[in-house]
């Protein structure tokens, strides 16, 4: 299992989680979700529900990942499988990113 915080002009708006299985979670942080001032992350994860699942990654967090000669670039460079989506989006959106959302790894002990 893999996880990340999602995080909304850098205030954490929730978790993304893969399951050992390969599917995906997306949870609101129950602070996020109560607070009706805070916006959905996504027009495709609207806030009438906390919790997401999914067998593939989420659209909106997919199209956050680089393609074709960058993606190649960043596999190569950070050795990450081409197919491993995951792992190129804890790798790519944790700094810099168009747009109001930053991925950032949960680090397990």
């Amino acid at each position: 299992m893999r996880q990340a915080e999602v995080l909304y002009k850098n205030n954490l708006a929730g978790l993304l989680t893969q399951l050992d299985n390969g599917s995906f979670v997306f949870r609101y942080h129950d602070t996020w979700f109560n607070d009706s001032s805070k916006p959905s992350i996504s027009l495709t994860l609207p806030k009438n529900k906390q919790q997401y699942e999914s067998d593939f990654l989420f659209p909106f967090f997919y199209n956050m990942l680089p393609e074709g000669s960058n993606k190649q670039l960043v596999c190569f460079e950070f050795r990450i499988d081409a197919s491993d989506n995951f792992g190129l989006l804890l790798t790519t959106a944790k700094f810099d990113t168009i747009g109001a959302i930053k991925i950032k790894k949960v680090e397990t002990k």
